[in-house]
Formats: C-alpha cells, structure tokens, sequence
C-alpha cells in the first residue's frame, strides 16, 4: 500500500509539476496565447446552463452520442439569450489560442477512471458556454490529454471515455505522442521529449533507488 501510494502520488504530481510545465514550454512560440491552470469567468445564460446539461444527462442515457461540434452549436444557440447566472469554475489545466481558436486542455492521468467523468464532461462545455457567452463567433475546442499511453505499442484504449467524448477521430482524446507533437505545432518532437526524461531519470537513478528501498523498509516494519 505503501509503494501503491507513492507511485500514485507521482502519477498526480507530475500532471501539474512537470507535464503541465513541459507542454506550456513547449507551445510557447506556436500558440499565440498559453496559460497554465486558466481561469475562466462562470458567466453564461441559463438556457446556456441547461443545454449543457440536457447533453450531460442524454449522453448518459446513451440516447445520443457524442459529437463535439453538435454539442457547441447547441451552446450557441442560447448564448445571448435569457437570464444570465454565474458560477465558479474549476481551472482549465491549459489553455491555448491560436488563430481565434480557444484549446481548452484538461490534462488527466493515463487511467481517468469513469467515477466523476460526467463532471469533467460538464466542466469543459460550460468552460466553452463561458467563452462563447463573451463571444459567439470564437472557435472552442475542448480536450482531454492523456501525456502518455500505458499501453505502448498497443493503441491506448480506455471504455471509461465512450460515450463521453467523440474519441473515434480523436478529436477530443489526445493520447501521448499525439498531445505533444500537437503542442509543438505538428513537429516530431516525441521522442526527443522522451531522451530528456530518460537522461534526467539516469542521473536521479540514485536517489530514486534509495527511495525505494526506504519505502521497502517501511513496508516491512
């Protein structure tokens, strides 16, 4: 339990402290704006609010699937009509524009479970009613990143995602090699990214040996 907790406390860790960091230096120069942990005005009407969650619920249901751009087009139509509400919204991981498109990243580890998804799900097209409520015409896209693929060679595969996110064509599912090629404007820059985390690890070999081994005595007491 011990070791179980550690490794999970890394996998968490590294999403904010070197994942989000890395892709932020990374997009630097592509992107015309990159900010890391954005936040966002909870402003939109109320028949913005429930559009999105008649889409939560009937996506739930399975009795529609997802479509990314379906689903923004029904945001639009309400954005600038009814009662307007506020609401506090959680922080997009990263936040990307480029040509008058708003990348909305939410970064999650390699295993998003499906307790809770229904709520990141929400999180990212009220993040696009806010947006669209300051202006329709912006282009949104929202994203989850997955940095890397647990199941290396083999396609990432989650079901936990189906039926959330449009994942055939990927266009709301990024997946390791994909995620970072995209932050570097479409260059082949993954395995480079993958030599510099090898040659760190190399040089930390030491210490995280030693880590190991007092977590082992801990095990064992």
């Amino acid at each position: 339990m011990v070791l179980y907790s550690f490794i999970h406390s890394l996998s968490t860790n590294f999403g904010t402290t070197i994942f989000e960091k890395a892709a932020a230096s990374i997009a630097e120069g592509i992107f015309d704006t990159v900010k890391l942990q954005c936040k966002i005005d909870g402003i939109f009407t109320e028949k913005s609010q429930q559009t999105v969650s008649r889409i939560i619920n009937e996506l739930s249901r399975g009795s529609r699937v997802p479509n990314h751009e379906k689903e923004i087009s029904e945001i639009i139509t309400h954005v600038s009509s009814g009662k307007i509400v506020e609401k506090k919204l959680r922080e997009v991981d990263i936040f990307l524009e480029k040509d008058d498109t708003n990348f909305l990243i939410d970064l999650k580890t390699a295993k998003p479970n499906i307790s809770g998804f229904e709520k990141h799900k929400q999180d990212m097209l009220e993040w696009a009613a806010a947006i669209l409520h300051q202006n329709p015409t912006k282009n949104v896209r929202t994203i989850i990143a997955i940095p890397y693929n647990p199941y290396e060679p083999k396609p990432y595969s989650r079901w936990t995602l189906r039926g959330m996110l449009e994942i055939e064509n990927q266009s709301q599912l990024i997946v390791g090699e994909e995620f970072w090629n995209f932050l570097a404007g479409g260059k082949e820059i993954y395995q480079d990214l993958l030599d510099c985390f090898e040659k760190v690890g190399s040089k930390m070999r030491y210490e995280i040996d030693e880590h190991f081994k007092l977590l082992g005595d801990v095990k064992y007491k």
